[in-house]
């Protein structure tokens, strides 16, 4: 890529950059073997294609509808764009089957009833290390921060919360999990909008003249 004129931001190595003297730009967002490629001039973005397919074998698969784990939805006339992570929570919500709670029912509030979480409540050693160790505390909050940051704000309070145990979570803090889960998993359809004004969280449903499908990826 920086053969290519690019420059990597900062924020994110897996973000790149290339301006132009008129004050056009690409952006390109190379993740393993999926990238993205946004700019202001389709010519541009045609010319770099062509480059980067010399240098490396790829396809181009068109405008782009799904990358890791998100699902992309266009209205070009409204300059809308919906971000979903249905499929992706449906696997994170699978971890509720391994504890037997495969039928336990979604639910709509996102905090347990004086749901109260501190440092004090993590365990010291003994049983409660050991039970803990059973579960995969760390690799489910971090999926949950994952479906925090791309398509569900609403979630951003509970996760930044559970969050703060990672290194040494009690029960309490598994049974708060859980419900996040439990949520997430009855909230499926729930998807961020961006457009000309501020992002919003918006139900499937509520996307105007628009049936937000599912991409089977298996």
């Amino acid at each position: 890529m920086l053969e290519h004129g690019f420059h990597k931001t900062q924020a994110d190595h897996c973000v790149f950059v290339k301006r132009y003297s008129e004050g056009n730009f690409l952006i390109l967002l190379l993740y393993i073997d999926d990238m993205l490629v946004v700019g202001q001039d389709a010519k541009k973005i045609a010319s770099l294609k062509k480059a980067l397919s010399k240098s490396f074998a790829m396809k181009d698969l068109g405008p782009a509808k799904q990358i890791l784990g998100m699902h992309i939805v266009q209205d070009r006339t409204k300059n809308i764009l919906w971000l979903l992570q249905e499929k992706y929570i449906v696997a994170v919500t699978k971890v509720l089957q391994k504890f037997n709670m495969r039928n336990t029912k979604p639910v709509r509030s996102i905090l347990l009833v004086n749901c109260k979480l501190n440092s004090s409540q993590c365990p010291r050693g003994g049983n409660d290390k050991a039970e803990m160790r059973r579960v995969s505390y760390t690799s489910i909050v971090r999926s949950l921060v994952y479906v925090m940051v791309c398509s569900r704000p609403d979630t951003a309070f509970v996760v930044e919360s559970i969050s703060r145990y990672m290194t040494n979570p009690r029960k309490e803090h598994w049974t708060t999990v859980k419900w996040i889960l439990r949520y997430v998993k009855g909230t499926l359809s729930v998807c961020l909008s961006n457009g000309s004004g501020k992002p919003i969280t918006r139900l499937r449903s509520q996307v105007e003249g628009k049936r937000i499908p599912l991409v089977d990826t298996s």
